[in-house]
């Protein structure tokens, strides 16, 4: 089992994914799990809610390097989850976006390497292929970095590779506990800025499974990509608000009508498994016979939310929220 007997760091730990990990990890044979973010009063309510002894909290931001080679110091595995991660807070504050997403990355890889981590996965995101907002480009230059910090690793051993899938279901800051709030609060309409909008959908623990079987997977430098299902905004509004009117109120700055997780140039370095798609890299170190177990994907294949062949319906989408 890839991770017994393994010390665990996850960065940004008391977000919504790292908690649900966290939690599942523990009913495994870890050996240590350090919960590493720079929110104090998060850590203190994890703390209470997380009593394992196996559990440690390690205060500290990515965009510190010297905190990391601390917090790396006898670490088997990373999960990279920290990010600012709203897309207009990022086209608003861009070089916050900047500093956390990139150059935070770049602080993981080298830190990683120096310190002897074995694997480190990053998650990214849908917003990374062929990005038209900030959040986006800048986790496609993440995504980018830890690729290629397999190159800087050399005759290391660690191994970096990336997760990238779509909105997880309820996370904080998704439009699921919008929409509720504004029904419990009463409202007799819900916003949507296009009724032709469409996105890949993930609950937590199916993005926490595909990140323990992408650990499993790696040799490093893969984008991992799950098959996911797609949901339309408007079946969504109706899913939490049956009968409700919707107003449509426009697409935000950033934003896309539909999602893609692999485009069209992707396309032709990637291979399909029964479960998910993995993107290779185009270093020359790559091993090409991993490549063979999978199948290449047809010319012109791409992965876009409003084109996938999965859809949840609305009954689906009740019992998913």
């Amino acid at each position: 089992m890839i991770l017994k007997d393994k010390t665990i760091l996850v960065t940004g730990g008391t977000g919504s994914f790292g908690k649900k990990f966290i939690q599942q990890i523990l009913e495994k044979e870890v050996k240590k799990v350090i919960v590493f973010s720079r929110d104090e009063l998060k850590q203190y309510e994890m703390a209470q809610e997380f009593t394992d002894p196996r559990i440690r909290f390690f205060i500290g931001d990515v965009r510190e390097k010297e905190r990391l080679y601390r917090a790396f110091e006898g670490v088997d595995i990373v999960i990279h989850a920290a990010a600012l991660k709203h897309v207009g807070a990022c086209e608003y504050n861009p070089f916050e976006a900047v500093k956390t997403n990139i150059h935070g990355a770049q602080n993981i890889i080298e830190a990683a390497i120096d310190k002897g981590v074995e694997k480190v996965v990053a998650l990214s995101t849908d917003k990374a292929a062929s990005p038209i907002n900030l959040y986006g480009a800048t986790k496609l230059a993440s995504d980018k970095l830890f690729v290629a910090g397999n190159s800087y690793a050399g005759d290391k051993n660690t191994r970096f590779s990336v997760v990238r899938y779509g909105n997880v279901v309820g996370s904080r800051g998704s439009v699921v506990p919008f929409f509720k709030k504004l029904v419990a609060e009463g409202a007799t309409e819900l916003p949507i800025t296009d009724e032709r909008m469409t996105r890949f959908w993930i609950t937590l623990d199916q993005g926490v499974k595909f990140v323990i079987d992408s650990l499993s997977h790696m040799n490093g430098g893969e984008i991992f990509v799950p098959k996911i299902p797609s949901m339309k905004v408007t079946d969504l509004a109706e899913a939490i608000a049956p009968g409700i009117k919707t107003k449509v109120v426009g697409i935000r700055p950033g934003e896309k009508l539909h999602e893609a997780m692999i485009t069209e140039d992707d396309a032709r370095r990637a291979v399909e498994f029964e479960s998910y798609y993995m993107i290779e890299p185009e270093f020359p170190w790559w091993n090409s016979e991993v490549s063979l177990k999978g199948k290449k994907l047809a010319d012109g294949f791409s992965y876009v939310s409003n084109l996938n062949d999965n859809w949840l319906t609305v009954d689906e989408l009740k019992d998913l929220i």
